[in-house]
C-alpha cells in the first residue's frame, strides 16, 4: 500500500504529464500503478483529481488547486535533503565531540583544528582534555585521541605514531650529577614523578627488557606533564618525557638523552570513534584530518 507521500509524487507528475502513460514512463513504474494510486488519492480526498475515459485524462479545477499545494509540499520536503546534501559538499557543520590527553589537546590538537575551523566555519568543535579514556556515550564524544591501547569492542581504533619515552636533562645538570649508566645510578640523581590522575599513585619509570624504578625521594611530584617539563627544563629534576614533549628541545640542545640504550618500546598514539551507528561525513572529515596530523613526523613528533 502506498503512503500519502508516494501518492501526491505520483499525482503531481501526473498532473504534468499529457495521460497517466507518460507519468509512468517518467516514475519507472507501469501505467497501472499509476492509476492505482490516483484513485487511492482521490478515496482519501474524498474529491476527483482528474476526468477520464479511455483515451485521455483531464485535471479537474480542484486537481489544478491541489496540484499547486501538492509541489510545494513536496518541494519543502525535498528541501530537507538537498539541505543536508549541500552542506556536506560545500561546508559541513553541525558539533563534533573530540577528547585527547592535555598536554596533547593543548600542544597539538588545538592548532591542528584551526585550519578545518576556518575552511569550515559552521562546524562546532567540543573538546575535553582529560587524562583517561572518557565515556563516549555520557560526554557525548565523537573522536578520541588517547596514548597505549584500546580492547574495547564498542570503538574503532586506529594507531597514528610511536610514542618513544626518553630520560632527559638539561647538559648543566648532567655535568654536575654525571650522566647515569644504571637504574641504581639514576635512583641517585634528582628524578621527576608523574602521578595518575585517575588513581592517584605514581607512574613508574619503564625501560627497555622490563625493568621499572619508582624514584624513591623526587625532587617534584606532579600530576601535570607540561609541569614536569617545566622542571625539567629548569635543570631541577631528570624526567622520563614522551617525545612529542622532549623532541623539540632536545634538537635545540635544552635538553639532553642519557641512557638511550635501555629506553623502553614506544607506546602507541591512537585515534577512536564509536562503533555502533552510522558516522556523519563532518566527524569523517574530522577523523580522517587528525589521523593525517598526528601520523606526520613534521607535525607530531616520533623521534
Amino acid at each position: 500500500m502506498l503512503n500519502r507521500m508516494e501518492m501526491i509524487r505520483i499525482f503531481c507528475s501526473a498532473a504534468d504529464c499529457s495521460n497517466f502513460r507518460e507519468a509512468a514512463t517518467r516514475l519507472g513504474v507501469s501505467p497501472q500503478a499509476v492509476t492505482r494510486a490516483i484513485k487511492a488519492l482521490e478515496e482519501e480526498l474524498g474529491e476527483i483529481l482528474f476526468h477520464r475515459n479511455t483515451r485521455q485524462v483531464h485535471i479537474t479545477a480542484f486537481g489544478e488547486a491541489y496540484a499547486v499545494r501538492a509541489r510545494q509540499t513536496l518541494e519543502g520536503f525535498d528541501s530537507l535533503f538537498r539541505g543536508h546534501r549541500a552542506d556536506t559538499e560545500s561546508g559541513f557543520s553541525g558539533r563534533v565531540g573530540i577528547t585527547a590527553p592535555q598536554a596533547i589537546g593543548k600542544r597539538f590538537l588545538v592548532g591542528f583544528l584551526q585550519p578545518l575551523l576556518k575552511r569550515h566555519p559552521h562546524l562546532q568543535l567540543t573538546l575535553r582534555l582529560e587524562d583517561e579514556i572518557t565515556d563516549a556515550v555520557d560526554a557525548q564524544i565523537d573522536i578520541g585521541i588517547r596514548i597505549g591501547s584500546l580492547r574495547d569492542s564498542r570503538y574503532v581504533a586506529r594507531t597514528l605514531a610511536p610514542v618513544p619515552l626518553q630520560v632527559v636533562a638539561t647538559p648543566e645538570l648532567i655535568a654536575t650529577t654525571g650522566s647515569p649508566r644504571t637504574l641504581a645510578e639514576l635512583q641517585q640523581r634528582p628524578l621527576s614523578v608523574l602521578i595518575d590522575r585517575k588513581s592517584g599513585r605514581p607512574w613508574p619509570w619503564t625501560f627497555a627488557d622490563g625493568p621499572s624504578l619508582l624514584p624513591a625521594n623526587p625532587a617534584l611530584t606532579c600530576d601535570d606533564p607540561e609541569a614536569e617539563l617545566e622542571v625539567v627544563l629548569a635543570g631541577l629534576a631528570y624526567g622520563q618525557l614522551p617525545a612529542y614533549l622532549a623532541q623539540p628541545h632536545l634538537e635545540s640542545g635544552r635538553l639532553q638523552a642519557v641512557m638511550t640504550q635501555q629506553a623502553p618500546a614506544p607506546w602507541q598514539l591512537f585515534i577512536y570513534r564509536p562503533q555502533q551507528g552510522p558516522v556523519s561525513p563532518r566527524v569523517r572529515l574530522v577523523f580522517d584530518h587528525l589521523r593525517a596530523c598526528f601520523s606526520d613526523p613534521a607535525q607530531f613528533p616520533q623521534d
